[in-house]
């Protein structure tokens, strides 16, 4: 009996040890970073968040400029592709200057509203290398700095400072959407 005890007991002991190492911090690395920035702009969800994005403007032919066939549809997926590359990257360049990590991590077990909570503060907050939550500069400058850039290929009726403030607080809303993606989706 004393020695199924001790057992057990050190089975809790180890199983402590395996959720507490599973929930410490672990600051991102160059090359995560990189994997980050790729499945960013090349993994499947980017990617058919990018088509579906302009297959809408496509419809609703949003810049008008490019019209509402399959040409227009091209340009729109490459100047999505390429404004959603130019924030990204800004955002893990100038993170890796103060170490400030880009990725979502999950926060299961606790109440929906805080899951909910966390969702919305990452969007404007991130780690640093200490596992701090900190203001997320790089993502601050990275999202209107990309915005505003954009206007330089942006068609005419889309290159005002009014339509980059516009696509500055969509950015950050789809940040949002893509933090409440990671944080409430089925585990495989």
């Amino acid at each position: 009996m004393l020695i199924r005890s001790i057992n057990a007991f050190l089975i809790s002991i180890a199983f402590v040890c395996i959720a507490s190492a599973q929930n410490a911090y672990s600051p991102i690395t160059g090359s995560e970073r990189v994997r980050w920035l790729a499945g960013q702009n090349f993994g499947p969800a980017g990617v058919l968040e990018d088509v579906g994005i302009a297959a809408e403007s496509t419809r609703v032919n949003s810049p008008r400029e490019y019209g509402t066939h399959w040409t227009g549809f091209e340009k729109r997926f490459g100047m999505i592709t390429a404004n959603y590359g130019v924030t990204t990257t800004m955002e893990a360049g100038l993170g890796s200057l103060w170490g400030e990590d880009p990725r979502y991590a999950r926060s299961e077990g606790r109440p929906f509203i805080n899951r909910l909570g966390r969702v919305v503060k990452l969007t404007f907050l991130a780690h640093n290398r200490a596992g701090n939550t900190v203001p997320a500069y790089a993502r601050l400058l990275a999202i209107p700095g990309a915005s505003f850039a954009a206007n330089a290929w942006m068609p005419d009726s889309q290159a005002t400072l009014s339509d980059a403030a516009l696509r500055t607080g969509l950015s950050f809303l789809g940040r949002m959407g893509a933090n409440a993606y990671r944080e409430f989706r089925p585990r495989h």
